[in-house]
């Protein structure tokens, strides 16, 4: 995969495409959540960033009303076209995001004031768990405001990108990813509360560590996956300690008062899901505290002991995560979990800069035996968010 997207190979690609050039270009980052899975729709503590991994695209402006939409990496569903007033949202086509940002835009009464073509390209992995869905949602965010000349404030972005997915995509994810790829700052995480919003920023010195992404290559779709059946699960175990309780939402439990709670839950599964999201919760605040204080070994084990939850309790892996984050832990990685929704997509390693080479090779010869094709690698950079780049 080329990581090496440039101004230079978009313009061309667009001249290509369009018969005529570019006149504006835009990045918006990829996310990893470092700690914090599963956690947002419960009302807890997440721990994004987002990272150089990313999608790009260069615009020209039309002096009609249409919209015209080329993907480099959809390249076979060639052009799309549709108006402003028409914003259909069609079965498995990536332009779905684009066009929900468009509706909701317009919706929260801003304007459309002319057409637009617009190339995309990015580098994410597909179906990685990296929010490349978030990544087309907040780079048309930027497209949008810088375009239509329009100060909306960038949390506003954030939460229409949601709503896209929530509303348009029909899939019921929490604020993070685009709150993670809208409001990034370089080598700086998150700490972000979704019940209300309130996030830190903190600094993440890896001093001689490096990030890796681990791609199983098994690909996953949200829409698809069990993810919409943990949050109901959730949901049923909230309901049933509201029975006895007034609390607002599972992050607003503690080990202890979870544990007085649970007969209220009365069933196993339930039980498992719930401890989950709140021990999870509390992992993600113990993490935030220890990369302040440049804790680093205990930042790793708290990043294992979120892997066993979601391995155990919320059911979430599969082999390929599994196979890959056991053995980052055998070849020595600080620590390393699965991220993302699961069923597949990326975990993450801590690693020894001098030791990359190594490790990276040693766990791919592992999950090749095991799984029998090879993982892909790649280094995290922690960038700031959304941008035009000229």
């Amino acid at each position: 995969m080329d990581n090496k997207i440039n101004t230079t190979s978009l313009k061309t690609e667009f001249t290509q495409i369009f018969h005529s050039e570019p006149t504006n270009y835009y990045f918006a980052p990829g996310r990893i959540n470092l700690i914090g899975e599963h956690t947002d729709y419960n009302g807890g503590q997440v721990f994004p960033c987002a990272i150089s991994l990313g999608t790009y695209a260069a615009v020209k402006a039309r002096d009609d009303q249409k919209i015209r939409l080329y993907s480099v990496n959809f390249a076979e569903d060639g052009i799309t076209t549709f108006n402003f007033t028409k914003l259909e949202y069609v079965a498995h086509s990536w332009t779905n995001y684009p066009k929900g940002m468009f509706k909701y835009w317009q919706e929260h009464g801003h304007a459309c004031t002319h057409g637009l073509d617009i190339l995309v390209q990015g580098n994410i992995p597909a179906g990685g768990g990296l929010s490349s869905s978030a990544s087309i949602e907040m780079l048309f965010g930027k497209i949008l405001a810088d375009q239509y000349q329009d100060q909306i404030a960038q949390i506003d972005l954030v939460k229409m990108g949601q709503e896209v997915e929530n509303k348009f995509i029909d899939v019921q994810s929490g604020i993070m990813d685009q709150f993670a790829v809208g409001m990034g700052q370089p080598n700086q995480a998150i700490l972000l509360d979704t019940n209300t919003l309130k996030f830190e920023m903190v600094p993440v010195n890896l001093q001689d560590y490096q990030i890796i992404i681990m791609n199983t290559n098994k690909k996953r779709t949200l829409a698809d996956s069990k993810y919409n059946e943990r949050r109901q699960e959730c949901e049923e175990a909230l309901k049933r300690i509201q029975k006895i309780s007034d609390i607002s939402d599972l992050g607003a439990l503690d080990k202890d008062s979870f544990d007085t709670y649970t007969y209220a839950i009365a069933d196993e599964t339930l039980i498992k899901r719930a401890r989950h999201a709140v021990f999870e919760n509390q992992r993600t605040i113990k993490a935030g505290e220890a990369l302040k204080h440049d804790q680093l070994a205990i930042f790793g084990r708290l990043m294992n002991a979120s892997h066993v939850s979601l391995e155990y309790d919320y059911e979430v892996t599969g082999k390929e995560l599994d196979t890959l984050v056991h053995s980052a832990w055998k070849h020595g990685a600080l620590g390393a979990r699965m991220t993302g929704a699961g069923f597949g997509g990326c975990a993450l390693a801590l690693v020894e800069k001098n030791n990359l080479d190594q490790f990276i090779q040693a766990v791919n010869q592992d999950y090749q035996a095991r799984i029998g094709y090879a993982a892909d690698f790649y280094p995290a950079e922690i960038v700031g968010g959304p941008q035009k780049i000229k």
